[in-house]
C-alpha cells in the first residue's frame, strides 16, 4: 500500500518564496529603479538628506525582512525535495509563488498604503489612489493565477522519488 502524496510543503514553500520575490520586485523596481516610493516616503517625504537615508535604512530593513522570507521558503523547499510523500509539480511550486507574491500585494497595499499611510505606489501625483488600487488589483490577478495553479497542480502525482537515480 502506498502513503498518500502531499501538496500542502510545496505551496508552503511557494508562499514564502513568493511573498520574499514579490516584495524584491517591489523594492528593487518602485523603490530603486522608478524611484517612485520609500518605505517612509508618505510620512517622511525624502527631499532632503536626512529623509533620505531614513528612507533608504527602512528600505534596507524592508529588504533584509524579505530576503529572509527568501531564504526560510528556500529552506522549506529545500526539506520538502527530501521527503518522498510529496507530489512534486511545477505547478503547485508556481502556484505557490505567484499565491504568495499576490498575498504580499494585498497585505501590503492594504497596510502600508491603505492602513498607515508609510506610502503609496507613486508618491509623485496628486491622484494616489489609482496607483494603490492597481497595486491591488494586480495582487488579486496574481492571487486568482496562482489559485488556478494549485487546483491544475491537483493532477500532478508524481512522488519526489520518482526522479530518484
Amino acid at each position: 500500500m502506498t502513503e498518500p502524496l502531499h501538496r500542502t510543503p510545496l505551496i508552503a514553500a511557494g508562499l514564502l518564496m513568493g511573498a520574499g520575490l514579490g516584495g524584491f520586485v517591489d523594492g528593487i523596481v518602485l523603490h530603486q529603479i522608478l524611484q517612485w516610493h520609500n518605505m517612509l516616503s508618505n510620512q517622511l517625504p525624502p527631499n532632503t538628506l536626512v529623509a533620505a537615508k531614513v528612507n533608504m535604512y527602512w528600505d534596507g530593513v524592508f529588504h533584509a525582512a524579505v530576503w529572509v522570507l527568501t531564504a526560510i521558503g528556500l529552506r522549506v523547499l529545500w526539506v520538502a525535495s527530501r521527503r518522498p510523500d510529496v507530489a512534486w509539480s511545477g505547478r503547485t511550486l508556481v502556484g505557490g509563488l505567484l499565491l504568495g507574491w499576490g498575498l504580499f500585494n494585498v497585505v501590503e497595499g492594504l497596510i502600508d498604503h491603505t492602513l498607515l499611510g508609510l506610502h503609496h505606489v507613486y508618491e509623485y501625483t496628486d491622484e494616489k489612489l489609482p496607483w494603490d488600487m492597481a497595486f491591488l488589483a494586480f495582487g488579486a490577478l496574481l492571487l486568482l493565477a496562482g489559485w488556478g495553479l494549485i487546483r491544475a497542480g491537483r493532477r500532478d502525482v508524481t512522488p519526489r522519488t520518482a526522479y530518484r537515480d
